[in-house]
């Protein structure tokens, strides 16, 4: 009795398939070649973008040559219908995945119903039968969301969502090891110093270590970022922080300081500066800017500002983030922080609350996850305290951008105030080449403390050192730059286009004084200088911390101001600040 042979899985003879056939199992097999090789970075999801098609397939495609070990297996029919499900022409069902596959899954992101017409149209056209609505439906139903998302959008927003994270971030293995660094707008209205009238929306600059999520620093202030801010929050974070939080009255402790190893940014414009590039390298601080296809890159930073602006909306004058929680809410009304109290505020959450509190990617608290990684325990050595002994007037000025001015015989002039040392002197009316044809003037560096303007930072050419510069009027108070900010825009609403020192520093006086009028007998009179006060600490610090002056070898009779004087505008000198024909708006 003869037995009838029965077919071996399906797969024909090698002989039998047609050159067009075989080359479409090398594709598939090229395909999924990296998986079956297991070669690091390829996923099946990732494989399945690459390739346009979907997961299941993938999946099909390794499990055929898994079982048999050949290529010609990957020719098997991959349309297996249901038993019962009732199939459409073969012509007509390879115009639907045309469609589909041209019309719909692109970035022209057609609708189902029209990508339905489109079908109808080409049946017809062939004089094939037309599928119904349901049937176009079904088909697109079946395809895997990662695929529409990556064919219809983009691959790295498919990416993002369904790409499984094997390692989060790179070497974030101890902490200050890698560190995140970003900006927002903080959604709170913010009033001034002087006459507590709403000035807008500040900017916060925050920095997070990957390895415990603590924030290693941040920075407050008016301005959009800029490199100025990116410095300031760098040094806040390298720098240690007791007397800072002291000085702010803060209670608690927030231990992290030290330089970090790497720096993660996004690729914003103002963290491609030449200076922070410089300066980072000077403490040797690797930068990193974020891949523009692995946004999860920044994921830590940005939960994190995400954290502290919905503290933020608990606070008076908060604008919320969004038109409707804002609704019937008088934000400019109700706003009552000056910057120096936000500051305040955002030190004590952090030390005293975002640092004690558990953190659900780490399964502790913050502080707890640093003190580990610095102490060890069981399963870890620790790394230590960062020792380095650092210049903390160095670091400062280091991260801080200059400003280049020529020196004239009444010294330097920045934003209409003028400012005057000795160690000025030997540079008045310098020349880029004194002994050429070339009579155009030197230009020098100054840095600024914005949180305190009464003093510049001259960098001496010759002894390549910092030397602080005063006013040249000392009997001027200090300000900020924000508070001078003001009085330009005091000045400018009077129509006074044209000022100079003696007129800024008259106004700041005036509107002082009204401040103190209304409110010198209240409670909150007293709160209000004391903030005053310590928002100039930080700046004030620098200063005192410079080594005396090293007076220059100069032969020439030592300049003497006498505060009693009048004096004229310099109009006969090219860059005078006062010169009747220059405003400062």
């Amino acid at each position: 009795m003869e037995t009838a042979a029965a077919p071996v899985n399906g797969i024909r003879a090698l002989s039998n398939l047609s050159n067009a056939e075989w080359e479409v199992a090398l594709k598939r097999y090229y395909i999924i070649l990296p998986l079956i090789d297991n070669e690091p970075g390829f996923t099946i999801a990732s494989v399945a973008r690459k390739s346009k098609v979907t997961r299941q397939t993938i999946y099909r495609w390794l499990e055929r040559y898994t079982q048999t070990q050949s290529v010609s297996s990957l020719l098997k029919d991959d349309t297996g219908c249901p038993k019962g499900t009732k199939r459409i022409a073969v012509d007509t069902e390879t115009i639907v995945e045309e469609v589909i596959n041209s019309r719909y899954l692109n970035k022209q992101k057609l609708s189902l119903k029209k990508a339905t017409i489109d079908v109808t149209l080409k049946c017809r056209e062939a004089g094939l039968p037309v599928p119904h609505y349901s049937t176009v439906r079904r088909r697109i139903a079946q395809i895997s969301e990662e695929q529409k998302l990556a064919r219809r959008y983009d691959s790295s927003i498919a990416g993002y969502k369904y790409d499984p994270l094997l390692d989060q971030f790179p070497n974030a293995d101890y902490p200050l090891a890698a560190v995140q660094i970003d900006h927002t707008k903080l959604d709170i209205l913010v009033v001034d110093e002087i006459n507590r009238e709403c000035v807008g929306r500040p900017w916060i600059t925050l920095a997070i270590d990957v390895y415990s999520r603590m924030v290693v620093g941040f920075y407050i202030s008016l301005d959009p970022p800029g490199v100025l801010g990116t410095g300031l929050c760098l040094s806040h974070a390298i720098l240690p922080k007791e007397l800072w939080l002291s000085r702010l009255d803060v209670p608690g402790k927030w231990p992290c300081h030290g330089v970090m190893r790497s720096l993660y940014m996004d690729n914003a414009r103002e963290f491609r500066g030449r200076s922070l590039e410089r300066s980072c390298q000077e403490y040797g601080i690797e930068i990193n800017f974020r891949p523009v296809t692995k946004p999860h890159y920044g994921g830590h930073i940005e939960r994190l500002m995400g954290t502290v602006l919905r503290e933020i909306h608990a606070l008076p004058g908060t604008t919320f983030s969004n038109i409707k929680d804002r609704k019937h809410y008088d934000s400019e009304g109700k706003a009552c922080f000056t910057l120096t109290e936000l500051e305040k505020w955002v030190a004590d959450f952090i030390v005293g609350v975002y640092h004690q509190r558990k953190h659900s990617g780490i399964g502790t608290t913050p502080l707890a996850r640093y003190n580990e990684g610095i102490s060890g325990n069981l399963h870890q050595i620790g790394v230590g305290k960062d020792i380095r002994m650092i210049d903390e007037l160095k670091l400062k000025l280091d991260f801080m951008p200059f400003e280049e001015r020529t020196v004239q015989r009444y010294g330097v002039s920045i934003d209409g105030i003028a400012y005057y040392g000795d160690i000025l002197r030997k540079w008045i009316h310098a020349y880029n080449q004194p002994n050429s044809m070339d009579r155009s003037k030197r230009k020098f560096a100054f840095k600024r403390d914005p949180r305190d303007i009464s003093t510049i930072y001259f960098y001496d050419p010759e002894t390549e050192q910092y030397y602080d510069i005063r006013y040249r009027n000392t009997s001027y108070p200090s300000i900020t730059i924000w508070e001078h900010k003001e009085i330009l825009r005091v000045l400018k609403a009077q129509g006074i286009s044209r000022v100079d020192e003696n007129i800024i520093f008259e106004t700041y006086a005036r509107l002082r004084n009204m401040e103190n009028s209304a409110v010198n007998n209240t409670a909150s009179a007293k709160r209000r200088r004391n903030q005053t006060r310590k928002n100039y600490a930080t700046a004030n610090n620098i200063r005192n911390q410079f080594m005396q002056v090293v007076e220059p070898d100069d032969t020439e009779t030592e300049f003497k101001y006498d505060p009693n004087a009048v004096y004229l505008p310099f109009e006969d000198l090219e860059h005078d600040p006062f010169n009747k024909n220059k405003s400062y708006f």
